[in-house]
């Protein structure tokens, strides 16, 4: 029981915070997965190195400097440890694909974990964009009676200038 409860810590939180967007895909770096994953990055790159045809470049790619520093400047860290390269990120499918190259229980509860997060971000951004397309249904709808209020308003005033007003003047 205890095994199950060790392997069982990555929670979606954790999973979430190591998402970054890049080249407009959602990636996770190679640091934070050899993280996740228990084992030293090091180590967790020699097992892809050894794996590369699993790897075409929209499953895994190098970062280039400038993607590098807006990276670092995201994570506001001083420090990453002396890299001599810059890191592999990984999208979902090359997180899937890692699946058949790392093949420990706890890679196995991981990648599950990391699996179910990416389809909870689909979700919520399909949901969102549901929503704001339903936003913008109800704006043209609205914004066209009121636009015809307006109208109304202003014939309205311009009969009411032809009258002379009622009252005391000051």
């Amino acid at each position: 029981m205890s095994k199950i409860k060790e392997l069982n810590i990555v929670s979606q939180d954790i999973v979430e915070s190591k998402i970054f967007l890049i080249r407009r895909q959602k990636v996770i770096l190679d640091r934070d997965l050899a993280s996740l994953y228990g084992v030293e990055t090091k180590v967790f790159n020699q097992a892809v190195r050894r794996n590369t045809k699993r790897f075409p470049e929209d499953f895994m790619f190098r970062l280039i400097k400038e993607e590098f520093e807006i990276l670092r400047s995201q994570i506001v860290t001083s420090s990453w440890g002396g890299q001599r390269y810059f890191p592999y990120v990984f999208t979902e499918q090359g997180i899937a694909m890692l699946s058949s190259v790392l093949n420990s229980e706890k890679a196995i509860e991981v990648n599950i974990a990391i699996m179910r997060t990416f389809v909870n971000i689909r979700k919520f951004v399909s949901t969102y964009d549901g929503l704001a397309m339903k936003m913008a249904e109800l704006e043209n709808k609205y914004d066209n009676k009121i636009i015809d209020i307006y109208k109304i308003l202003d014939e309205f005033n311009k009969k009411e200038g032809d009258k002379t007003e009622i009252g005391f003047k000051l």
